[in-house]
């Protein structure tokens, strides 16, 4: 399977963000999810994590703190655009420190709205990044022609801990947010009442093996990150999407006649 070193330079700088929290009602642990806007180019109408392309203001921004946080300046940048789009499209300030509130994050989220950047949001709440809050999980890069897009996405985790806590889409780019444990959203999929591409399934099969934030992160630090391109097999006489086997996920192949691909 390939890894960095032989990927095209081609392809979209993305970042993703699976956020956890405490279900309500006990038991295993939630991650939010969103469903895109039909009238998005890419992945429109499916059920996703938070997330979206790295900007130019987030690079300028990872330039000026990547040394602190002991990241390199493009990766500094990803967990910053993670950082923007959730406060972006759910309303939660997470990788952030200070004085935060319910309220303080809705009066940043219109703030950034007006801004389109991150930093001078930080600046006028007298905030600090804290991207010790953010876990490295997986990069995915597609590559098919057919694709209208490709993105080269990082996957990170987050632990929101509370139970109960307001979200809201941005209306725009989502039209619904919901808080469901991975296995739930497999199941809803399989009903029919969600649709997901081929990365979003394969990433709720590797969480729903997890009962808590705690051994989320722990497999996430345990399994070096590696670059996940997938790959059409056909020596089975039936074409199989598939992915490299030693990074984390229980299920590495699926029919390409049933994929979902964006």
């Amino acid at each position: 399977m390939s890894n960095e070193s032989q990927l095209p330079t081609e392809g979209i700088a993305a970042a993703t963000i699976i956020i956890f929290r405490n279900c309500p009602e006990g038991g295993d642990p939630q991650v939010l999810m969103t469903v895109r806007s039909r009238s998005m180019a890419f992945a429109g109408g499916m059920a996703v994590f938070p997330g979206g392309r790295v900007d130019d203001a987030d690079y300028a921004l990872g330039e000026k703190v990547a040394a602190q946080a002991g990241l390199s300046a493009d990766e500094a940048a990803h967990q910053i655009a993670a950082v923007r789009e959730t406060l972006e499209e759910t309303g939660l300030a997470l990788g952030l420190k200070g004085d935060l509130d319910g309220q303080r994050a809705a009066d940043a989220r219109k703030m950034l709205e007006e801004k389109g950047a991150l930093s001078p949001v930080i600046d006028a709440f007298d905030w600090q990044l804290d991207l010790d809050q953010i876990v490295p999980f997986a990069r995915w890069f597609p590559q098919n022609e057919k694709l209208p897009r490709v993105y080269d996405t990082r996957f990170y985790l987050a632990n929101l801990g509370t139970g109960e806590v307001e979200v809201s889409p941005d209306n725009s780019e989502t039209t619904r947010l919901f808080w469901t444990s991975a296995q739930g959203a497999l199941d809803m999929a399989q009903a029919g009442e969600i649709k997901l591409i081929f990365p979003t399934r394969r990433n709720l099969e590797r969480l729903a093996l997890f009962r808590s934030f705690a051994e989320a992160r722990a497999q996430a630090e345990a399994i070096p990150v590696k670059t996940i391109i997938p790959k059409i097999d056909d020596s089975s006489g039936k074409p199989m999407l598939t992915i490299m086997e030693d990074a984390g996920y229980p299920i590495t192949a699926e029919l390409l006649d049933t994929v979902a691909r964006g």
